[in-house]
């Protein structure tokens, strides 16, 4: 590769890195936040739950098991109007951060309360005798146990947003995926397909190393 060869790489890919690195950040951080929030309310109101509804439980876990059943190219196309009606587009970086985090909180949700369910039972029985409300009961026991399998399934997750980012940039979201498509495979340009290939093995594999080390700070 030339030197104006690899500068025209870098002033195609630098942007494209940076739009998929906002996209994966704000997904995750948004998703974690509504996926949790879900997943503690499945976890409360189920039948095995602290406070058992039913109703509430059957619900979202149903709204959950219908979002999750959409395969991620189908679900960013079919609620395109959704998406314009937030962000007034559904072209770009910003408009892609819809269908991603309505695709990714429940799936963390359902991963969460996997790790929730996970904890002891003794522990939550032993946390009721001494007359814990059900919020210490959920934060200071469950969660806090929880918290190594939490890490695990979020660094699965960054991985999966990561790949949900790539498909994204084929229909118009920008990023890594949308250089890999328009200016790698469309223009015929092996050095920029396998190129973006590259960065994202690597990108995945810090994820990866990362997650392990902030898995095993939280073990100690």
């Amino acid at each position: 590769m030339n030197r104006d060869s690899f500068e025209y790489l870098i002033k195609i890919v630098g942007p494209a890195f940076l739009d998929t690195l906002f996209m994966v950040v704000f997904t995750t951080l948004i998703a974690f936040v509504l996926g949790f929030a879900v997943a503690v309310v499945l976890i409360v109101t189920d039948k095995d739950g602290l406070k058992p509804n039913p109703i509430v439980y059957k619900t979202l876990d149903a709204i959950v098991n219908v979002i999750r059943s959409f395969p991620f190219i189908i679900l960013m196309v079919a609620i395109i109007p959704f998406t314009r009606f937030i962000i007034g587009s559904s072209i770009g970086r910003k408009a892609a951060l819809v269908p991603l985090i309505v695709a990714t909180t429940p799936f963390i949700a359902r991963l969460i309360e996997s790790n929730l369910k996970e904890v002891d039972k003794g522990l939550i029985e032993a946390g009721k005798s001494f007359g814990a409300s059900t919020t210490q009961i959920v934060f200071k026991i469950m969660v806090k146990e929880a918290i190594p399998s939490i890490i695990s399934s979020l660094t699965f997750v960054v991985i999966a947003v990561l790949g949900s980012t790539a498909i994204a940039g084929t229909v118009g979201a920008g990023g890594l995926g949308s250089v890999a498509i328009t200016y790698g495979y469309q223009s015929f340009n092996d050095t920029i397909m396998y190129g973006i290939v590259v960065i994202l093995i690597i990108l995945v594999q810090i994820i990866q190393l990362f997650g392990k080390k902030i898995y095993e700070r939280s073990m100690k």
